[in-house]
């Protein structure tokens, strides 16, 4: 723990493995950020304290650390937490830790508030598990979920392809978007850049960002920009670290594309090259929401993106506002790549204003605060004892 409590406190806990990994783990720290600018009193609880992310953790924040190599463990642990320190809501992201945190609960028997949110499309990471484990998540999900006071998705995509696949009915499931679009950002996607390449304009950069998995499917982005490299000029920055690294690299060698491909691993700070790239490119196989593309279109860079399941078509209006193009379609991904390099234009703010306010930390925490009020109403014991955790 960074910081003993000196007494019991009303607050609400923030459940979820540990800092390392995506856009779910930066989302849970801005929601935390979020959170504590509306006068809450939060504690991120995490399995294990460990990842690129740390770092992040806001002052104001209480970090909890379970000491537990993995979600499933930290059973026995988050049981003890929620008894001696009963946050009056437990608000937890991503699979493993929604049913800790719904096991938890009943065994701790505490009194907390569970609301579970899902992350990722169920449908696809039950088909890429083996046949037996995907089954099981989805059957664990049907029993527990429901106990749920609220259950969260991350895009209407993720709460309907949940719905269809647990039974669960779609009116309990309520899709609430991540805080992408902060003053932080803005002010972050100014800074310079070391990388040379971005110190120069005659040569367009094409970039990508995530972890370096099969998910992601970076191997298609590879394979688009050396069709776009046999016309003309560019270059390919992919952001990012993962165990695809080495035969990403194979592949470039083996294209050719050694001179005109660099991948400088994890940064910390990712939107000053999205803001200096000529086009963001996201090749994934499947998506939550896609955190990248609305913090691309936030710094005014156009984008292109496959129509994967299920945040890039929400994001992105049906391709209103960036181009759409099929799951490992290399060719399709290479067009729209040169549509936007020979037009040489960026997107304008006003224009974005209103497809980005559904991302906005103002509007998120809005929703989120709504769902909380409504889960721990005067009628609710934990509310009247705890009530000055959710003021004005």
């Amino acid at each position: 723990m960074r910081s003993p409590a000196s007494e019991k406190r009303s607050h609400v806990a923030l459940f979820f493995p540990s800092f390392r990994g995506g856009g779910a783990e930066r989302a849970m720290i801005k929601l935390a950020a979020g959170f504590v600018d509306r006068g809450l009193a939060i504690e991120l609880v995490v399995a294990s304290a460990e990842g690129s992310y740390l770092g992040e953790v806001p002052n104001a924040v209480r970090l909890v650390d379970l000491g537990a190599r993995r979600v499933l463990v930290s059973l026995p642990c988050l049981i003890r937490y929620l008894r001696s320190e009963r946050p009056v809501l437990l608000f937890s992201a991503m699979w493993r830790a929604n049913l800790v945190a719904l096991w938890a609960a009943r065994l701790a028997n505490s009194g907390t508030a569970v609301v579970v949110s899902e992350r990722n499309s169920p449908s696809q990471f039950a088909a890429d598990d083996s046949k037996f484990r995907g089954r099981l998540i989805l059957q664990l999900m049907r029993w527990f979920y429901p106990q749920a006071d609220q259950i969260l998705a991350v895009s209407h995509g993720v709460a309907d392809d949940l719905a269809a696949l647990t039974g669960i009915e779609r009116q309990k499931i309520r899709a609430i978007y991540n805080p992408v679009v902060t003053p932080e950002l803005m002010r972050m996607a100014e800074e310079p850049v070391s990388h040379e390449w971005f110190n120069s304009s005659e040569i367009p950069i094409v970039l990508g960002v995530g972890r370096l998995s099969p998910q992601k499917d970076f191997q298609t982005l590879v394979r688009a920009f050396a069709k776009v490299r046999t016309e003309r000029a560019a270059r390919l920055v992919i952001l990012g670290e993962g165990n695809e690294r080495s035969a990403l690299e194979r592949l470039g060698f083996d294209l050719g594309l050694q001179n005109d491909v660099d991948f400088p691993g994890f940064v910390g700070n990712p939107y000053a090259y999205m803001s200096k790239a000529a086009v963001v490119v996201v090749s994934s196989r499947w998506e939550g929401i896609c955190n990248v593309l609305v913090e691309a279109m936030a710094v005014g860079t156009p984008v292109v993106s496959t129509d994967c399941p299920s945040g890039p078509a929400e994001i992105l209006e049906g391709g209103h506002w960036g181009k759409l193009v099929p799951v490992g379609d290399f060719r399709a991904m290479a067009k729209a790549i040169k549509n936007v390099l020979g037009n040489n234009f960026r997107m304008l703010s006003d224009q974005l204003k209103a497809p980005l306010a559904r991302f906005s930390m103002n509007n998120v925490m809005d929703e989120y605060i709504s769902v909380f009020r409504s889960i721990l109403s005067p009628g609710k014991e934990t509310w009247r004892q705890d009530k000055a955790c959710l003021h004005e």
